[in-house]
């Protein structure tokens, strides 16, 4: 799993209030285990954008850290 990647899902979570996941992992789900809503996956897509040059959701939804992943593998 790229570090670059979770490091950014954490500072998500951070920035929101709420403490660093443990255990992120490909089946780990955006919404239900990391807790990011709307507006956090809009920042996800900016971050990831800015940083990997790879708009993540451009091809439709992802719903796993797995798929933000193969995502940006493809790039």
């Amino acid at each position: 799993m790229n570090t670059d990647l979770i490091d950014t899902l954490q500072s998500l979570r951070i920035a929101k209030g709420l403490p660093a996941a443990g255990g992120i992992s490909a089946d780990t789900r955006l919404r239900q285990d990391l807790a990011l809503d709307s507006l956090d996956l809009a920042e996800l897509t900016v971050r990831l954008e800015a940083r990997f040059g790879v708009d993540v959701f451009a091809d439709g939804l992802v719903h796993t850290v797995g798929e933000v992943q193969s995502r940006l593998d493809g790039k």
